[in-house]
């Protein structure tokens, strides 16, 4: 038996980090109705909010998506997990926790392109309404908003050693990533309250569940948009083996990620007609650009042996050592459980011409074989380090009209050339710096790469054979005013009413760091456009 039809004026479809931030600033008035859909469950596992517990979450199919890429031709031919929240949070719920916003040049990069808004003086005040800096405000920072970034809760010797090694090679210390200028190593910021992970599930999806004109309903897969012509009217989704839909009177809004929004939309008849045709879906409007223009930071990790048992893997791969660190979590909220995927990092320049950084280091007093995967036996520590803005791109097709299908993503790493030689300019300066005391005196040899040479080819047969995504895939609902674009500046789909996509598929070109800060910024403008504001 089908369930009567619910109106609401708002329909957000994708509970992550920008659709929680739309669910509590549309529902902050009253006159508003608002319903939030989230393909996953509630965010209870304590894995989510055990800052550490990303290790467990990014294989736990349960509240994660798990997809995989398609075979990578310049990766060797390997498929590339691809770990994405489906959960209250999304991928702000699984991720490694580091608030990084990016650079003045990306915004205003995007500005250029004709989006009117996004620059960055005008997003500054977004970053900073979201924020609750610990260390208070200033010209950079908020204090009060929902999110909290907070500093890492201790200090240790091998990123101490990290940050003045890269001194003694020119790499200034920069104690705020987020501040005037981005260049330069010091510690990560993250997004924790008091030892716990702040997600945009708990800093603002948790305060507004209690309005009653709010609905938030998980588990419900969302299968298309419905339209009346070129109007979006409302959702089909299936939850627990039925059918649903839901209507909205004023806008639909996805937030589903770089992912699931353009898979929604192109289940939904807007994407490319002939290739829609090919799975019986009905076109509503042409718009080639959706699932294209995908962009991701690939990562390559080199790995040390260091000199004493200091390291995490010390801490892990002992039962007593574990228990201590629990202990040390639950009565003081810090220790080992409370760190991040990377404690601390650099932005450097490695090319020549380069006028910017165009690589990030992150520094993990810890090491895998694959993250997410068990710590080495052996005390160690790695320097992961990716290209900033990569010129490859990527897309993202359907794998058939069924929405439980995953889409097929081919990333394309690596297939501009000029992206394999900035990686492998980077893995030099990690080794470089990994022979700089202090942090040389520390180290017992260097696991990987190991005893691959320092020579182009090598390099890039370590790269082609190891490198894998650092999690932060954007740009498939591309906004811009070209043919290609998706949704104009207001966030708006091209050629259709009533529809907006606002996350970070929206991005037109990959912001220089970790993501999830700016998907909260761009939640926190969407909220304003689809309200009509222009703060």
């Amino acid at each position: 038996m089908s369930r009567a039809v619910r109106e609401f004026d708002y329909i957000v479809v994708g509970a992550g980090s920008s659709g929680c931030v739309l669910a509590n600033r549309l529902s902050a008035n009253a006159r508003h109705s608002v319903l939030l859909l989230e393909a996953g469950g509630p965010d209870t596992s304590p894995w989510i909010h055990i800052p550490i517990g990303y290790g467990k979450t990014i294989f736990d199919r349960r509240i994660n998506w798990g997809y995989e890429t398609e075979p990578e031709p310049e990766l060797g031919g390997r498929r590339i997990y691809w770990p994405r929240g489906k959960v209250l949070g999304g991928s702000g719920s699984v991720n490694g926790l580091v608030y990084i916003r990016g650079q003045r040049e990306d915004f205003d990069g995007w500005a250029a392109q004709g989006n009117s808004g996004w620059g960055y003086d005008e997003l500054l005040p977004y970053f900073c309404r979201s924020e609750h800096q610990v260390r208070g405000a200033n010209a950079f920072h908020g204090n009060g908003g929902p999110l909290w970034v907070s500093d890492i809760s201790e200090h240790h010797p091998l990123c101490d050693a990290f940050i003045a090694s890269a001194g003694r090679l020119g790499i200034a210390h920069n104690p705020d990533f987020n501040a005037e200028h981005q260049q330069g190593a010091g510690y990560f910021q993250l997004t924790t309250r008091k030892g716990m992970r702040s997600s945009s599930a708990t800093a603002y999806l948790r305060p507004a569940r209690a309005r009653r004109n709010l609905s938030v309903t998980t588990r419900a897969l969302a299968r298309r948009v419905l339209f009346q012509g070129r109007r979006a009217v409302g959702v089909e989704f299936e939850r627990h083996g039925e059918i649903q839909m839901a209507r909205a009177r004023c806008e639909v809004l996805i937030s589903g990620g770089a992912i699931n929004s353009p898979q929604l939309l192109m289940l939904s008849g807007v994407g490319d007609a002939s290739r829609l045709a090919a799975f019986g879906i009905a076109p509503v409007m042409q718009l080639p650009g959706v699932g294209r223009n995908l962009q991701d930071h690939l990562q390559a990790r080199v790995v040390f042996k260091a000199k004493r048992a200091i390291t995490y893997n010390d801490v892990f791969n002992s039962p007593l050592r574990t228990l201590q660190a629990g202990l040390q979590w639950l009565l003081l909220r810090r220790g080992p459980l409370t760190v991040s995927a990377g404690q601390a990092g650099a932005f450097v320049r490695v090319m020549p011409e380069a006028r910017r950084p165009d690589v990030q280091f992150h520094l993990s007093t810890l090491s895998t074989d694959r993250p997410g995967e068990g710590l080495h036996k052996f005390p160690g520590f790695t320097a992961s380090v990716c290209q900033l803005r990569p010129a490859s791109r990527g897309h993202i097709e359907l794998a058939g009209a069924d929405p439980r299908l995953p889409p097929r993503i081919y990333a394309n790493y690596l297939s501009a050339p000029g992206d394999r030689q900035v990686l492998r300019e980077a893995v030099r300066l990690a080794r470089q710096i990994a022979g700089t005391t202090p942090l040389a005196d520390m180290i017992a040899a260097e696991f990987l790469p190991g005893t691959v040479g320092n020579d182009d080819a090598a390099l890039d047969a370590f790269v082609r054979s190891k490198a894998v995504t650092i999690f932060h895939p954007v740009g498939t609902c591309a906004m811009g005013g070209s043919d290609d674009a998706v949704v104009d500046h207001e966030l708006r789909v091209r050629g259709v009413e009533r529809l907006r996509v606002i996350d970070a598929s929206i991005m037109p070109t990959l912001i220089s760091g970790n993501t999830n800060a700016v998907a909260v910024a761009i939640g926190e403008k969407g909220a304003d456009l689809v309200l009509g504001e222009r703060g």
